[in-house]
């Protein structure tokens, strides 16, 4: 019968600590050693090796948003806070700006008119409200309040 090696030899070991101390990733530390990504990080984990806190290298800093950038979600609910707060309109949605998909702009409502496939089929074309598709009347109907969101209006 043949003998099957270990995985995590002595020697491998102490690759391992090294280039993690050294501030490679894992999957650079699995492609040095020879073995799987998946091995590096149970390794490095049942040896108490880890990449934030007092121990080990301290975590990478992530690239993306800058400190105190707001995430999109909260601002798209701002946006319908501010745009439920706004007097509902008496009259129904203007219906004069009408136009088709070729028409269609970031400048026009997206909101479909009639059923897809029929000869009256358009789009509404009304100015949209700032930062949603769709032109306040349609926003309104598009993006309603839950029952557990309770938006106050004016």
């Amino acid at each position: 019968m043949p003998t099957t090696q270990p995985t995590w030899t002595t020697e491998r070991v102490e690759l391992l600590k090294s280039r993690f101390e050294a501030g490679l990733s894992c999957r650079e530390i699995a492609a040095y050693i020879g073995v799987s990504r998946n091995a590096v990080i149970g390794k490095l984990s049942r040896l108490n090796l880890t990449t934030n806190g007092d121990q080990g290298r301290p975590a990478r800093k992530r690239v993306g948003k800058p400190p105190g950038a707001k995430a999109t979600p909260r601002l798209q609910y701002e946006m319908l806070v501010a745009l439920y707060e706004e007097p509902r309109p008496e009259a129904p949605i203007d219906d004069e700006h009408r136009c088709s998909l070729l028409e269609l702009s970031e400048e026009r409502c997206r909101w479909p008119i009639s059923t897809p496939g029929a000869e009256d089929f358009c789009f509404c074309g009304n100015m949209p409200a700032e930062g949603l598709p769709y032109c306040p009347g349609h926003s309104r109907l598009a993006y309603r309040p839950g029952s557990r969101q309770r938006v106050a209006r004016g």
